[in-house]
């Protein structure tokens, strides 16, 4: 049986995915077709429902519950791994976000979320693709961006200042890890089928960590020209003790979420039988 399974390249997810997609541990008679694209774009598949196994933003869980079941391995979580809100202008903080143009990546990203929470009144936002918020903040084509994976290590080296660590701000507000992206499942397959997936997703990751600090040809790869030294860096800042499993705390944070995407949406989504 083939699934097709979606992530991101970057590094935190090709590690995690290595094993399962090369074949490098027993997958029990199962395989997987990987796609790999930018996690707005699997975002709206997972809406359209064209994967079988895919990851996404938490921020848009509450649009696919009716889809998709939280797998319990494979996600990012973590305290200190949030969107930065970042500008080239110097003495910006002083001014009113609000009245700033933002560059978010993505309507349905979790980062657009946090955001939201932290500045429910900013309303003149772009979306774009985050590897292209970086250069909009430093041509003016927005005020500010928010962003998230390898430029939260790149940024100061472009002139860029941080405004506000959106993650900081949802664990004041939560005292909650911050839930970025998840792994969803079809929940069209049964029980046991989810399990399974599940579980290979996990000894996937356990490959990895067992390896580790080798970065495998299958990362360097769709890498975009990184050091290996911020390969190591984005992998130790998104892939923790979470991404192996969620546990009581990461299921608590999501709940979280959902609970503040309903408040800020003024709506009700479903919140029974969320996580496998």
């Amino acid at each position: 049986m083939t699934f097709k399974i979606g992530f991101s390249p970057c590094p935190n997810d090709t590690f995690i995915f290595d094993a399962l997609v090369n074949n490098k541990i027993d997958t029990e008679g199962l395989s997987f077709q990987p796609v790999l694209e930018d996690v707005q774009t699997l975002n709206e598949w997972a809406l359209q429902g064209k994967l079988d196994v895919t990851k996404i933003s938490y921020g848009v869980l509450p649009l696919l519950l009716n889809k998709y079941i939280v797998l319990n391995a494979g996600g990012a979580l973590g305290k200190g791994v949030g969107p930065l809100l970042i500008t080239k202008q110097t003495g910006a903080e002083n001014k009113d976000v609000n009245e700033m143009t933002i560059a978010v990546p993505g309507e349905h990203t979790t980062a657009h979320m946090l955001f939201s929470l932290a500045y429910p009144k900013a309303i003149k936002k772009k979306f774009m693709v985050f590897s292209a918020i970086e250069d909009a903040v430093l041509n003016d084509d927005v005020d500010a961006g928010v962003i998230i994976h390898e430029n939260r290590f790149t940024y100061q080296q472009k002139g860029l200042h941080k405004l506000v660590d959106l993650g900081e701000y949802w664990e004041r507000q939560t005292g909650n890890p911050i839930p970025l992206g998840g792994i969803v499942m079809k929940r069209s397959f049964d029980s046991a089928l989810q399990q399974k997936v599940d579980g290979l997703i996990k000894r996937s990751l356990e490959y990895a960590f067992e390896n580790y600090p080798l970065i495998t040809d299958y990362v360097k790869q769709h890498s975009q020209e990184m050091s290996e030294a911020v390969m190591r860096q984005h992998i130790d800042l998104y892939v923790n003790n979470y991404s192996l499993q969620l546990g009581a705390d990461g299921k608590a944070a999501v709940n979280t979420f959902l609970d503040i995407y309903s408040q800020l949406k003024q709506v009700n989504p479903t919140t029974e039988n969320i996580f496998l």
